[in-house]
């Protein structure tokens, strides 16, 4: 029993590492920008597709296809902020954050939809080679898993230390917190803002491409997780990057520990019953004030 109990928090804890990079990015967008970019989604499709046709058809190496999964999403983050939120964002009113965050879905659905159109709605697989799940005291975990677990766990370090060392990473905390105040010390938050999408979208691109490489992609690949990655970051309170890893992890454990006792088909149900209970009892989340893109 005790083994089956481990086993489940073990997948969490693989599934909520990938989890983490598009809640990274949901988290960073939102902080600088002041709304939830639900096109998140369709961006980790996006990542997803490049990995596969970086590595499928032009045989590129693991580092470069994660690269091109970076890339490409963030280019097209800021091509489709610019052209359908940007105009929206200068039009500062009571509700231009909600207004945001409609077009985002509409942006999300029409990104899937172009996917599907030039990919067609079959799975797509990487040619790997099938390796054998490695067993650690009664425990099964493959090795693609691990990879990926290191992997996300290595980005999340990294852009820590972007936003505490780097002159970057330090104004676009100071474009978080005050926007004008940021101004007046000569940063332009617009070129922040660009930045800051470009990074949130890249690391949902990385987290598509991780997620593709262990199963598969096809147009509704970020979709089927957006849910859980918006519950990853209002559990860590929507503008703590720690608190979004330490959410997407929650999200994860919770959601695979609960299989036990329900179908998985009702897996999404408890990043929904985690956005309910925070939003009832601590609205700001449960790590917000923590080290983040906002302090």
């Amino acid at each position: 029993m005790f083994t089956e109990f481990a086993q489940y928090v073990l997948n969490g804890l693989v599934l909520g590492a990938l989890v983490a990079l598009p809640a990274l990015g949901l988290t960073l967008i939102f902080s600088v920008q002041g709304f939830v970019n639900f096109s998140v989604a369709a961006q980790m499709t996006v990542g997803a597709y490049a990995a596969w046709f970086a590595g499928a058809h032009l045989g590129w190496s693991p580092v470069v296809m994660l690269l091109f999964a970076f890339v490409v999403p963030g280019m097209l983050g800021i091509a489709t902020d610019r052209l359908a939120l940007a105009p929206i964002r200068r039009q500062s009113g009571a509700h231009t954050a909600l207004m945001l965050a409609v077009v985002s879905i509409a942006l999300n659905l029409a990104i899937e939809n172009a996917l599907r159109f030039l990919f067609g709605s079959d799975l797509n697989s990487f040619d790997l080679p099938i390796e054998r799940n490695l067993q650690v005291w009664g425990l099964s975990v493959g090795p693609q898993q691990l990879r990926n677990l290191v992997t996300a766990l290595v980005i999340a370090v990294a852009l820590a230390a972007f936003f505490s060392l780097t002159r970057w990473g330090k104004a676009m905390r100071a474009v978080a917190d005050n926007t004008d105040l940021a101004r007046l010390k000569g940063i332009e938050p617009r070129n922040l803002s660009n930045l800051a999408t470009f990074i949130g979208m890249g690391l949902a691109g990385i987290g598509g491409s991780l997620l593709a490489i262990d199963t598969s992609v096809d147009p509704s690949t970020g979709s089927r997780l957006i849910l859980i990655i918006f519950a990853a970051s209002v559990l860590g309170g929507l503008t703590s990057l720690y608190g979004a890893v330490l959410g997407a992890l929650i999200i994860g454990v919770a959601g695979e520990v609960a299989m036990i006792a329900m179908p998985p088909v009702y897996q999404s149900l408890t990043a929904f019953l985690a956005i309910l209970f925070i939003l009832l009892v601590k609205p700001t989340g449960l790590f917000a004030g923590t080290a983040g893109v906002r302090k």
